[in-house]
């Protein structure tokens, strides 16, 4: 139960979506431009940096805020184990799936990427991060937003395997793989969602950063 209640209470934090909000004060629907995606890149591409930084920076701490609620509610129930780390991660789950299918927008948002930044700072600081430099170091080397985002979503189950074999989550073995399938599952969808991303990237016709539309 608590399970459930942790990922609504997310789904609920992840229906703030930014770029749209953003882009209807400025007097546009965000997902009828450019890639139609609701996310930091759009926005970027789409209203400027400030839109893109804006959208970054509401759509990653709205998972920071979700995570930290979730901890402060139920961690007290969970004597003797580190069971916040594993409310957070489903109430981050809540907030990927409102961001990336929010119910009041026809299940159109964004790709969850953003938010996914925001998991990791929740999580740790080394993961996060190794997280910013293979986005930072591939976008800069190739110019594709698309191969950083691809590259974080990949990171994220595989550094909280990693962690787990070290022990450093402090969760019992049941709960260790619980967090091993959400990690899975967002990475899956996080692909999922980059798909058309994924095959421009192997065809050589991804948009790069800073390119205009042809």
């Amino acid at each position: 139960m608590v399970r459930l209640v942790c990922v609504v209470i997310g789904y609920l934090f992840g229906l703030f979506q930014t770029s749209y909000i953003y882009g209807r004060i400025k007097g546009m629907d965000i997902r009828e431009h450019g890639s139609g995606n609701a996310g930091a890149t759009n926005a970027l591409r789409t209203l400027g940096w400030k839109a893109g930084l804006i959208t970054f920076l509401g759509d990653c701490f709205k998972c920071v805020f979700a995570v930290l609620l979730v901890r402060f509610l139920f961690d007290r129930f969970y004597p003797g184990e580190n069971i916040s780390v594993l409310v957070g991660m489903y109430a981050a789950l809540g907030v990927i799936l409102g961001h990336n299918f929010p119910c009041y927008l026809k299940f159109h948002g964004g790709k969850g990427i953003s938010a996914t930044a925001g998991l990791f700072l929740s999580l740790d600081p080394f993961l996060t991060l190794v997280a910013l430099l293979l986005f930072a170091g591939s976008v800069a080397v190739t110019r594709y937003v698309s191969l950083g985002s691809i590259l974080v979503s990949i990171w994220l189950p595989v550094g909280v395997v990693i962690y787990g074999i070290l022990g450093k989550w402090g969760l019992a073995e049941g709960h260790l793989y619980e967090m091993y399938a959400i990690a899975a599952f967002l990475c899956v969808m996080a692909l999922w969602r980059h798909r058309k991303n994924i095959r421009g990237l192997l065809t050589g016709t991804e948009r790069k950063l800073g390119e205009k539309a042809k």
